[in-house]
C-alpha cells in the first residue's frame, strides 16, 4: 500500500507505542548479550501519524527475532528500530547511519513505498539487502535493485485479485469503480476496472476528492448506473463515507475495497450496519482463528500472548520479513552480501506465505485474501480463488 495518508488504531497503536518506547534506540537486543551476534534494522513511521500500520509488522520481527534469539544459537540477532516517521527526508539519513555507525547487515522495510524508493538507492550503494512487509506500489519491482525485496505482493495483483474474485464469485456484470485520485488508489482501481472489462462486466469510473465531505455527485452516478458492486480504491475514511451516503441514496450494490479500507474505521466511518457485507481484498493474512490453516492460529495465538494484542495488518508480514534474515544467518551467512545472496535462494514456510524470491525480489506467492465486514469487525473469509461471501 502506498499510503501518503495513513490510519491509526487508536488502542492498538497507543498501546504498542508505549510498549516500543523503551526501545526505540535500539536496545530491542531480544538477550542478544554476550557472544557473537549481528544487527538487523526496522525502519518505519513507529510513533508518527501513520503508526498504526507500521507498529503490527514491527511488533512480529521482534517476535521472530526474540524466538530464534531463545533458542541460544552461535550467532544472536540484535533488532535496531528505525523511526522514519514515513517520511523519506528522515528515512534516508537514517539509513545511511544505519549502515556506517550500526553496521546493520540487513534492514526490515522500509515500511512504505515512498520512503523505500528514496533509501533502496542508500540501500544498494551500501550492499544491504532489505526485506519490506508492507510496501506495495508496483514499480519499486521496475529498478533492476539488487539489494531490495518485499514480502508483499504489489498493488497490481491486488487490483487484479479482487477484481477476478468480483467476476467469478459474485458474478458481477454491472461494475462501478470509484478511486481517491491518490498515487495509491487511482492505479489500483484501474487496474482493477481492466480486470472486470476483461471478464465481460460493464465498468464505469469515477474520481472523488478525499478532502470533500459529500459525494453526492458520484453517488448520484453510481445510482443511476445501477450496478451490481461497487469498488473504491482508497482509504477507510472515505470508504466509510462513501458507504454511508450510498446506502442513505438507496444504492445497495456489495461495496468493495482493498488493503487501504483492511480497518475498523470503515465500519465505524460507514455508521455501523450500513457496512455490513462489505468486501476488503489484501495480499496480507490477517488470521486470528486459523481460517487459512492451523500455522496462522499458532502464530496469532503467541503473538497475543507476547504482546496482548491482536494480529492487524501486516503483523504475519513483519514476521515473515524477519524470517528470512533468520534463515540466512542460520545458515552461516552473517556478512550483508552472504545474505544478500542467500536471499536468492530462500525456500521456507512462513507465516503469510511461502517465503520466497524472484530475480526481481519480488514474492513469489501472490495470494489476495478477502475479508468481510461483520458486527464491528473485518474477519478472513479466504483466499480471493476460494473465498464464499456470506449473506
Amino acid at each position: 500500500m502506498r499510503r501518503n495518508m495513513m490510519r491509526v488504531t487508536g488502542a492498538v497503536a497507543l498501546s504498542a507505542v508505549l510498549a516500543l518506547g523503551a526501545s526505540a534506540c535500539g536496545g530491542d537486543d531480544g538477550g542478544a548479550g554476550g557472544g557473537d551476534s549481528v544487527t538487523i534494522g526496522f525502519m518505519g513511521d513507529l510513533t508518527g501519524e501513520n503508526s498504526g500500520i507500521v507498529i503490527p509488522p514491527s511488533k512480529g520481527a521482534q517476535m521472530a527475532i526474540d524466538e530464534y534469539n531463545a533458542t541460544n544459537p552461535k550467532v544472536k540477532i540484535v533488532l535496531k528500530t528505525y523511526d522514519s516517521q514515513g517520511k523519506g527526508e528522515q528515512a534516508v539519513p537514517l539509513a545511511k547511519n544505519a549502515i556506517t555507525k550500526d553496521k546493520i547487515v540487513g534492514l526490515i522495510g522500509p515500511a512504505f513505498s515512498g520512503e523505500s524508493q528514496q533509501v533502496a538507492p542508500v540501500l544498494e550503494e551500501g550492499k544491504i539487502p532489505s526485506v519490506s512487509p508492507s510496501a506495495t506500489n508496483v514499480k519499486l519491482g521496475d529498478n533492476n535493485w539488487k539489494y531490495w525485496h518485499r514480502i508483499v505482493a504489489d498493488d497490481d495483483v491486488q487490483g487484479s485479485g479482487i477484481g477476478e474474485f468480483i467476476g467469478a464469485t459474485l458474478k458481477a456484470k454491472k461494475v462501478f469503480v470509484i478511486n481517491d485520485n491518490s498515487e495509491y488508489g487511482k492505479p489500483l482501481a484501474e487496474k482493477l476496472a481492466q480486470t472486470v472489462k476483461n471478464a465481460g462486466a460493464r465498468v464505469e469510473t469515477e474520481s472523488i476528492d478525499p478532502e470533500a465531505s459529500d459525494y453526492a455527485a458520484t453517488v448520484n452516478k453510481a445510482k443511476a448506473f445501477d450496478p451490481d458492486a461497487i469498488f473504491f480504491g482508497g482509504y477507510y475514511a472515505e470508504g466509510g463515507k462513501l458507504i454511508k451516503q450510498l446506502r442513505e441514496a438507496g444504492v445497495d450494490a456489495r461495496f468493495l475495497s482493498a488493503d487501504g479500507s483492511l480497518d475498523p474505521g470503515l465500519i465505524k466511518g460507514a455508521g455501523g450496519t450500513n457496512a455490513e457485507g462489505s468486501l476488503v481484498g489484501c495480499a496480507c493474512l490477517i488470521d486470528p482463528t486459523g481460517t487459512a490453516g492451523p500455522k496462522s492460529k499458532t502464530f496469532s495465538d503467541a503473538y497475543k500472548k507476547k504482546f496482548n494484542a491482536d494480529t492487524a495488518i501486516y503483523s504475519a508480514e513483519g514476521y515473515d520479513a524477519a524470517t528470512a534474515f533468520i534463515e540466512a544467518i542460520k545458515a552461516g551467512n552473517t556478512t550483508a552480501e552472504k545474505i544478500n545472496e542467500f536471499l536468492k535462494t530462500v525456500d521456507v514456510p512462513g507465516v503469510s506465505k511461502q517465503i520466497k524470491f524472484g530475480p526481481n525480489g519480488e514474492p513469489t506467492a501472490t495470494d489476495v485474501y478477502i475479508y468481510q465486514a461483520k458486527g464491528q469487525a473485518l474477519p478472513l473469509l479466504g483466499s480471493s480463488k476460494t473465498a464464499k461471501v456470506e449473506g
